[in-house]
């Protein structure tokens, strides 16, 4: 079975009504990134960080997945489909997908400020100053802010060098060190980027690019993959 890798980034969620800073000129729903989004933040202000991420965690859980997580899911019967995904929020393992790699986190869980080998999910929305780990520390939201490491970068390596076809979709490829994934997909490999906004990628053999949102641009991608994948199996 052929694996495809999926690099998928804001701009599907957006379809799904969910907003990040890159929408609207540096500001995350009227919110500087700096005053909520980064170590120096929490160390200053954690009651405000934390309540930053209960209101995303609230708008979150009403979301729904839209037309082009549904057409990822719909792939994994002919595909083995591994889905890397720089968005914090659930919507991929909404719509079913079996395996989602987060590389910035996930809003549905916290971890411990004391051990980061501590993560726990997170019932609801909210998570509260006073909520503790099992070693008595705070815990925090579970986020790669900015000036962290991105933990699971190598792993996410290993599986973009594994792919036979790679699907970008929803993303401005210039946020690092996500962007830089594609330079690990093996020569030659099918590459398909699904974007309105077309995002300035290096030309490489078999890189195809769809100027349409992931909604209409994965639907139709998902149809032509799994009709070459039954002609191919003939």
């Amino acid at each position: 079975m052929k694996k495809v890798v999926v690099l998928s980034g804001a701009g599907i969620s957006a379809e799904s009504g969910l907003r990040t800073f890159r929408d609207s000129n540096g500001l995350w729903e009227n919110y500087k990134v700096e005053d909520v989004a980064t170590p120096e933040a929490w160390a200053r202000n954690p009651d405000l960080v934390l309540e930053f991420y209960n209101q995303r965690r609230k708008q979150a859980l009403d979301a729904q997945p839209n037309a082009g997580h549904r057409a990822l899911k719909q792939l994994e019967p002919y595909f083995d489909v591994t889905i890397v995904t720089q968005n914090v929020d659930n919507l991929h393992e909404k719509a079913g997908s079996a395996k989602v790699i987060h590389l910035h986190g996930e809003l549905f869980k916290s971890r411990s400020t004391r051990d980061p080998r501590l993560v726990y999910d997170i019932a609801g929305w909210e998570l509260k100053k006073g909520d503790h780990c099992e070693k008595g520390s705070q815990l925090r939201p579970h986020i790669v802010w900015f000036g962290e490491a991105v933990p699971m970068m190598d792993t996410a390596v290993e599986i973009v060098q594994q792919a036979d076809i790679l699907i970008i979709v929803g993303t401005s490829m210039v946020a690092y060190p996500a962007a830089g994934l594609i330079d690990f997909a093996r020569p030659g490999i099918p590459i398909y980027v699904v974007d309105p906004n077309v995002p300035d990628i290096r030309p490489r053999k078999n890189l195809t690019f769809i100027p349409e949102p992931a909604t209409t641009g994965l639907s139709r991608l998902a149809e032509q993959l799994i009709a070459a994948n039954a002609t191919d199996g003939v």
